[in-house]
């Protein structure tokens, strides 16, 4: 089967975020950047697919800015196959991803696509899930284990009140959570032969979505800093507090 693997480009998870003086965002410039923690797990789950033979062509798709293929070479040095990239200088916001991506499944008509559960930037934890919607297709979101056998997917999913496993057919859409597996390292090797492999461009004026935010941010701030805490000597001291300075009961 081939396997269409969505990575995103991501401020890098050990770099401090710093939101703008105006408010209007985050600050990007001279700001080091990496592909998204979730997106590498995918990456890994779909080499380890084919790995064990069950998946014939691996394919990286990012959308984004031109250094979008940055994030793309990565992927193609981790063990996929091909990338493609739909370039665009536009905010992307998840409906406006999962309708590229929706294009890209139709282009490409892969038997699955796996994408990170979530990215580290935004948090928003949606694209998956309205690709799934805007396919039609099962999906299995959170996935910390993915056995493929006889054209169906077995995966474990991490919930709230612990682990649930489903069953999907396929086509299906995955979202891959934190303990799914460990990202391996690109070798030299393969960060050399990466640079051979090819990228296709895309546009989404020629895939034909309308990627116009339909979200206005209004402000960004720094979360406030925690106050020190304090010791109390008795439980009706701590009642006290907690009903007249905290008034949460």
């Amino acid at each position: 089967m081939k396997v269409l693997v969505a990575v995103k480009r991501v401020i890098d998870a050990n770099v401090k975020v710093r939101v703008k003086p105006d408010g209007t965002g985050v600050e990007t410039a001279n700001v080091k950047m990496a592909m998204n923690p979730f997106c590498e797990i995918a990456v890994e789950e779909a080499i380890r697919l084919k790995e064990a033979g069950k998946a014939t062509e691996i394919v990286a798709v990012s959308c984004g800015p031109a250094q979008a293929q940055e994030t793309i070479r990565t992927a193609l040095a981790m063990g996929a196959d091909r990338g493609i990239h739909v370039q665009t200088d536009v905010e992307l916001q998840p409906l406006a991803v999962a309708k590229l991506l929706k294009a890209v499944v139709a282009k490409e008509n892969p038997q699955l696509v796996i994408l990170g559960k979530q990215a580290i930037d935004d948090d928003c934890s949606q694209t998956g899930q309205m690709l799934a919607g805007l396919l039609d297709w099962p999906q299995a979101t959170f996935a910390s284990k993915i056995v493929a056998q006889d054209g169906k997917l077995e995966v474990t999913r991490e919930v709230d009140s612990g682990l649930e496993t489903v069953r999907v057919n396929l086509p299906a859409i995955v979202t891959t959570d934190l303990r799914l597996n460990e990202p391996r390292y690109a070798s030299l090797p393969n960060i050399m032969k990466a640079k051979k492999k090819p990228i296709e461009p895309l546009t989404p004026e020629a895939l034909g979505v309308d990627v116009a935010p339909r979200l206005k941010t209004l402000k960004v701030i720094e979360p406030q800093k925690r106050k020190s805490g304090v010791k109390v000597k008795s439980v009706a001291e701590l009642v006290d507090k907690l009903r007249n300075e905290a008034k949460v009961i």
